[in-house]
Protein backbone atom coordinates (compact mmCIF):
# COMPACT_ATOMS: atom_id res chain seq x y z
CA UNK A 1 0.00 0.00 0.00
CA UNK A 2 1.39 2.91 -0.52
CA UNK A 3 1.49 6.27 1.58
CA UNK A 4 0.05 8.83 0.65
CA UNK A 5 0.27 11.82 3.37
CA UNK A 6 3.07 13.78 1.85
CA UNK A 7 1.04 14.27 -1.29
CA UNK A 8 -1.89 15.49 0.83
CA UNK A 9 -0.25 17.65 3.05
CA UNK A 10 1.45 19.45 -0.15
CA UNK A 11 -2.59 19.79 -1.04
CA UNK A 12 -3.31 21.43 2.35
CA UNK A 13 -0.81 23.84 1.81
CA UNK A 14 -1.26 24.78 -1.73
CA UNK A 15 -5.16 24.84 -0.45
CA UNK A 16 -3.98 27.20 1.99
CA UNK A 17 -2.21 29.88 -0.49
CA UNK A 18 -4.99 29.78 -2.60
CA UNK A 19 -7.21 30.79 0.23
CA UNK A 20 -4.95 33.66 1.44
CA UNK A 21 -5.02 35.16 -2.51
CA UNK A 22 -8.55 35.04 -1.93
CA UNK A 23 -7.75 36.93 1.38
CA UNK A 24 -5.65 39.15 -0.35
CA UNK A 25 -7.81 39.94 -3.09
CA UNK A 26 -10.58 40.95 -0.98
CA UNK A 27 -8.38 43.75 0.38
CA UNK A 28 -7.95 45.23 -2.78
CA UNK A 29 -5.88 43.66 -5.77
CA UNK A 30 -4.01 46.85 -6.83
CA UNK A 31 -3.60 47.50 -2.49
CA UNK A 32 -2.25 44.21 -1.44
CA UNK A 33 -0.49 43.49 -5.00
CA UNK A 34 3.45 43.39 -3.44
CA UNK A 35 1.55 40.17 -0.99
CA UNK A 36 -0.50 38.95 -3.91
CA UNK A 37 2.98 38.45 -5.73
CA UNK A 38 5.02 36.95 -3.34
CA UNK A 39 2.06 34.50 -2.89
CA UNK A 40 2.11 33.35 -6.14
CA UNK A 41 5.75 32.98 -6.74
CA UNK A 42 5.41 30.72 -2.84
CA UNK A 43 2.59 28.66 -4.51
CA UNK A 44 4.44 27.99 -7.67
CA UNK A 45 7.51 26.40 -5.99
CA UNK A 46 5.27 24.57 -3.87
CA UNK A 47 3.31 23.16 -6.89
CA UNK A 48 6.00 22.63 -9.48
CA UNK A 49 7.85 20.70 -6.34
CA UNK A 50 5.10 18.60 -5.76
CA UNK A 51 4.09 17.98 -10.09
CA UNK A 52 7.44 16.84 -10.42
CA UNK A 53 7.35 14.39 -7.14
CA UNK A 54 4.10 12.95 -8.52
CA UNK A 55 5.53 12.71 -11.92
CA UNK A 56 8.66 10.53 -10.59
CA UNK A 57 7.31 8.75 -8.54
CA UNK A 58 3.38 8.28 -7.93
CA UNK A 59 2.60 7.79 -11.82
CA UNK A 60 5.54 5.82 -12.97
CA UNK A 61 4.71 3.28 -9.99
CA UNK A 62 0.76 3.30 -10.77
CA UNK A 63 2.09 2.34 -14.38
CA UNK A 64 2.84 -1.38 -12.64
CA UNK A 65 -0.74 -1.70 -10.60
CA UNK A 66 -3.24 -3.51 -11.94
CA UNK A 67 -4.55 -2.11 -15.61
CA UNK A 68 -7.55 -0.53 -14.28
CA UNK A 69 -5.54 2.21 -11.53
CA UNK A 70 -2.99 2.19 -14.14
CA UNK A 71 -5.35 3.71 -16.70
CA UNK A 72 -6.71 5.98 -14.41
CA UNK A 73 -3.14 7.01 -13.10
CA UNK A 74 -2.43 7.76 -16.87
CA UNK A 75 -5.64 10.00 -16.96
CA UNK A 76 -4.86 11.75 -14.48
CA UNK A 77 -1.12 12.65 -15.54
CA UNK A 78 -2.65 13.67 -18.90
CA UNK A 79 -5.36 15.95 -17.26
CA UNK A 80 -2.38 17.34 -15.10
CA UNK A 81 -0.40 18.83 -17.79
CA UNK A 82 -2.57 20.70 -19.00
CA UNK A 83 -3.38 22.38 -15.65
CA UNK A 84 0.00 22.49 -15.39
CA UNK A 85 0.41 24.68 -18.44
CA UNK A 86 -2.78 26.35 -17.13
CA UNK A 87 -1.45 27.35 -13.67
CA UNK A 88 2.20 27.93 -15.39
CA UNK A 89 1.03 30.36 -17.74
CA UNK A 90 -0.85 32.25 -14.68
CA UNK A 91 2.50 32.07 -12.22
CA UNK A 92 4.73 33.87 -14.91
CA UNK A 93 1.70 36.37 -15.90
CA UNK A 94 1.67 37.57 -12.27
CA UNK A 95 4.89 36.95 -10.18
CA UNK A 96 4.93 41.06 -10.65
CA UNK A 97 3.31 43.33 -8.22
CA UNK A 98 2.99 46.02 -10.78
CA UNK A 99 1.64 43.99 -13.24
CA UNK A 100 -1.18 43.02 -10.60
CA UNK A 101 -1.68 46.79 -9.50
CA UNK A 102 -1.94 47.77 -13.03
CA UNK A 103 -4.39 45.03 -14.11
CA UNK A 104 -6.02 43.97 -11.22
CA UNK A 105 -9.74 42.50 -12.95
CA UNK A 106 -7.45 40.80 -16.18
CA UNK A 107 -5.64 39.16 -12.52
CA UNK A 108 -8.89 38.61 -10.71
CA UNK A 109 -10.44 37.13 -13.96
CA UNK A 110 -7.29 34.67 -14.38
CA UNK A 111 -7.06 33.95 -10.52
CA UNK A 112 -10.37 33.09 -10.99
CA UNK A 113 -10.28 30.28 -13.46
CA UNK A 114 -7.69 28.94 -12.89
CA UNK A 115 -7.41 28.49 -8.94
CA UNK A 116 -10.47 27.12 -9.13
CA UNK A 117 -9.57 24.77 -11.95
CA UNK A 118 -6.96 23.62 -9.26
CA UNK A 119 -9.19 23.57 -6.30
CA UNK A 120 -11.56 21.35 -8.15
CA UNK A 121 -8.82 18.70 -9.12
CA UNK A 122 -6.84 18.53 -5.60
CA UNK A 123 -10.25 18.09 -4.54
CA UNK A 124 -10.89 15.44 -6.53
CA UNK A 125 -7.64 13.88 -6.01
CA UNK A 126 -8.05 13.55 -2.52
CA UNK A 127 -11.84 12.57 -2.38
CA UNK A 128 -11.58 9.48 -5.72
CA UNK A 129 -8.01 8.97 -6.69
CA UNK A 130 -5.83 9.02 -3.44
CA UNK A 131 -8.35 6.24 -1.82
CA UNK A 132 -8.58 4.23 -5.10
CA UNK A 133 -4.57 4.36 -4.76
CA UNK A 134 -4.67 3.14 -1.34
CA UNK A 135 -7.20 0.73 -1.53
CA UNK A 136 -5.30 -1.27 -4.61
Amino acid sequence: MMNLDKYRREHADIISHVQQLKRLSAQGIALQAVAIAREVIAMSSLIKLHLSVEDRYLYPALQKADPALAAKALQYQQEMADISAQYGQFSRQWNDAQRIAEQPEHFRADANRVLKTLFERIGRENREFYPMVEAA
